[in-house]
């Protein structure tokens, strides 16, 4: 089954790192990377820019606005889709990621639907991008 694992954190914080800290956390990372790729459980994952460079599309006449307007300081800064057997499993890998990853954000786990007219969600093969 596919979960998403959704990574918060402070984006002050994160981007206010080094280039040493920051390889340091991405090379612990990819440890985990290379484990779940090696089991086929790995799916997208990405890790997205600073929230300054977003933009909110609201459905109001305001319509395009800067910033992502979250209500926390914490904000969605990337996300992984692993194809797992079940819930557990997506909280074991929730908390390898946890460990490799410093700092006192949260990741928030779901299970993926998936909507596409025609095609049965089994039918879906995800690639690494």
């Amino acid at each position: 089954m596919l979960y998403a694992i959704l990574c918060y954190n402070d984006d002050r914080d994160v981007f206010s790192w080094t280039q040493e800290k920051d390889d340091a956390v991405m090379a612990a990372l990819q440890v985990v990377h290379d484990r779940l790729e090696a089991h086929g459980e790995l799916g997208p994952s990405l890790r997205l820019d600073s929230v300054n460079t977003a933009r909110t599309y609201r459905k109001t006449p305001a319509g395009v606005m800067d910033g992502p307007f979250a209500e926390t300081k914490e904000q969605l800064l990337g996300f992984y889709i692993v194809d797992v057997a079940d819930m557990d499993a997506a909280i074991d890998i929730t908390r390898q990621l946890s460990e490799a990853n410093p700092g006192l954000g949260c990741y928030e786990v779901r299970p993926v639907k998936l909507f596409l007219p025609g095609v049965a969600a089994k039918e879906v093969v995800l690639e690494q991008v």
